[in-house]
């Protein structure tokens, strides 16, 4: 069994023998490390076919020279993850509490998505949030000529935006998934940025919910 644990290495403690996989994945770049570089746990006894040819570097497992200087410095910056994660961890909880409560305050019709799921269920520096009555890629437009990055989570398809199959498994109906955006925080964040983009936020959401022909508050 093969795991993904690219959004937990850095955010959340991870026990390879607890969790029982064969196969655990990372990237390096999740965690401050240089992009390009990942890792990957294979369990003693787990046999992998290689899909390039043509070298016989990691074990034959790959053609091509090893990127070590990146591999190194992922290795430092998993260490300093690891040192931090508990004060880090603490300290993004706490921003990204207040940028939902910002949020949920100043802007009506706005809900936190996956918020049951209690204690431990959610990582600490990501928050998705739906804003009923908008389209997710508008507000992402707004919020980027604002100076803010962040994400609707959809993916363009044949030139329709489709909705997140996360959101729709987790319940959402369609409009409202498409409607869902995902903030993310980091080590260089702190309060006065995060009450920056509650107040971009809540002037962008106004703003294009007085455009839209289906808004109706509650």
């Amino acid at each position: 069994m093969h795991s993904d644990g690219v959004q937990a290495a850095g955010k959340i403690p991870i026990d390879i023998e607890a969790l029982g996989v064969d196969l655990y994945s990372i990237s390096g770049h999740k965690f401050y490390a240089p992009k390009g570089i990942g890792a990957l746990f294979v369990r003693k006894g787990t046999k992998l076919r290689p899909i390039q040819f043509g070298g016989k570097h990691e074990r034959e497992r790959r053609p091509g020279t090893e990127n070590v200087p990146s591999a190194v410095a992922m290795g430092k910056a998993a260490a300093i993850a690891r040192d931090k994660l508990a004060i880090e961890s603490a300290r993004l909880e706490s921003l990204r509490d207040r940028l939902e409560t910002g949020i949920l305050a100043r802007v009506p019709d706005t809900g936190v998505n996956g918020s049951g799921a209690g204690l431990g269920g959610r990582t600490s520096n990501t928050t998705n949030i739906y804003f009923d009555g908008l389209e997710g890629e508008a507000l992402v437009i707004s919020l980027d000529l604002k100076g803010f990055a962040v994400s609707s989570g959809s993916a363009c398809s044949s030139g329709a935006v489709e909705p997140s199959p996360v959101l729709l498994a987790l319940g959402l109906p369609p409009e409202r998934a498409r409607a869902s955006l995902r903030f993310s925080l980091g080590a260089s964040n702190n309060e006065e940025q995060v009450d920056a983009l509650t107040n971009a936020v809540a002037e962008s959401a106004a703003q294009l919910r007085k455009l839209s022909p289906t808004y109706t508050s509650a």
